[in-house]
């Protein structure tokens, strides 16, 4: 256990052993306020983050499993740490100067999340807890080889997570190669503000710090084109609830069965290096309020519309339709077949880095803005 002198705690726990026989770590990250995070080495996955409502009242408002065996079984994208290439690959294919590579295929006719049995989601990662100023941490590490999912070099990845008195959930992303490679990290947890389990997300209030979105074709592969949010039911640039509009008659949503889709963030024009928000989401009943800060140029916003009940999760409650919603932060899908796009290829000599910050606080509801025409 260590803890610092404003009484941050982070600690490790045996959590159990991966079929290859390879101990399981949970780390648990606790600050003075009584925030608690916890995250597994298993896929860098965030299994708990337990923050409070208006009443003081503390829940657990990720989506996951309680004990290993569940989560080794279970949604394999719940609260993970994604990559080489979060998000979609057109036809799993790409060039790097000249040369063709081929990924396997996971998500219809498109490689999805970095591919099945070595993306980063399903993978063992070295553990350590950390030192951080004015935070507790754990850093992750893992050696993904030149080759592996079909990704070209050998790739060193460093990510921290780290807890702070402002309950600021933070994640460093860093990565070196030997060998031109896409990379696009992020994360994945399914957020319900309410609780995990506890109903749909469709009354959440939710502004996107974005005035377009990439358009994408039925298998959820961009055009190339970039849309204009405004007279959309895309337009979060005020508040709306999420479910306001989700089922309008709208080839966009029909493609995505509801929200999936990269949002173009302003102020990014490529990568920053300070944080910057990109989103933020007021639950009206319990006055949870989470703000999404990021150096990154996209944010893929996603409604859950394809949880249908069967993910049996913490508590034994069903993961039902539309019972969680994700902002992932990263580069924009497919772009390494989009030179338009802001670049994802890493070269040797240079460094990865990406800073996503999900902050916890409660809030008043928002004031309703007039809605858009759609």
């Amino acid at each position: 256990m260590k803890k610092t002198k404003t009484g941050l705690v982070a600690t490790s726990a045996h959590f159990g052993e991966s079929v290859q026989g390879s101990p399981v770590t949970l780390f648990t990250l606790k600050n003075s306020h009584g925030m608690e995070v916890t995250i597994t080495n298993f896929g860098g996955k965030v299994v708990s983050i337990v923050v409070p409502d208006k009443d003081g009242i503390f829940e657990d408002v990720v989506l996951g499993y309680s004990t290993y065996a569940e989560w080794e079984k279970g949604n394999p994208y719940f609260g993970a740490l994604v990559g080489r290439y979060a998000n979609r690959i057109a036809k799993g294919k790409f060039s790097i100067d000249g040369k063709d590579y081929q990924l396997a295929t996971n998500n219809g006719p498109n490689a999805l999340h970095g591919g099945d049995e070595y993306g980063f989601h399903n993978v063992l990662w070295n553990g350590e807890i950390v030192e951080i100023a004015g935070a507790c941490g754990v850093r992750l590490t893992y050696f993904s080889p030149d080759g592996q999912e079909g990704y070209p070099g050998n790739l060193d990845v460093s990510v921290t997570y780290s807890l702070n008195d402002e309950n600021e959930l933070a994640i460093k992303y860093f990565a070196k190669t030997d060998m031109p490679t896409p990379i696009n990290l992020t994360h994945h947890s399914f957020f319900n503000l309410r609780g995990a389990g506890n109903g749909d997300i469709l009354g959440h209030s939710l502004m996107i710090n974005a005035n377009t979105f990439t358009l994408v074709d039925s298998t959820l592969i961009p055009t190339g084109e970039l849309k204009g949010v405004g007279g959309t039911p895309f337009d979060f640039t005020s508040f709306h609830t999420i479910g306001e509009r989700i089922n309008q008659n709208d080839l966009q949503l029909k493609f995505g069965s509801g929200y999936d889709h990269n949002y173009v963030l302003t102020l990014n024009e490529d990568t920053r290096d300070a944080p910057m928000l990109a989103a933020t989401v007021i639950e009206p009943e319990s006055g949870r309020r989470m703000d999404v800060l990021t150096t990154e140029p996209g944010l893929q916003f996603y409604s859950g519309n394809f949880l249908d009940g069967s993910d049996i999760g913490k508590n034994g409650r069903a993961y039902n339709f539309r019972t969680a919603f994700c902002l992932e932060t990263h580069h924009y899908p497919d772009s390494p077949n989009r030179p338009d796009f802001p670049n994802t290829i890493l070269r040797p000599g240079n460094v990865f880095y990406s800073h996503t910050i999900y902050k916890f606080s409660v809030t008043p509801q928002p004031e309703r803005q007039p809605n858009h025409p759609a």
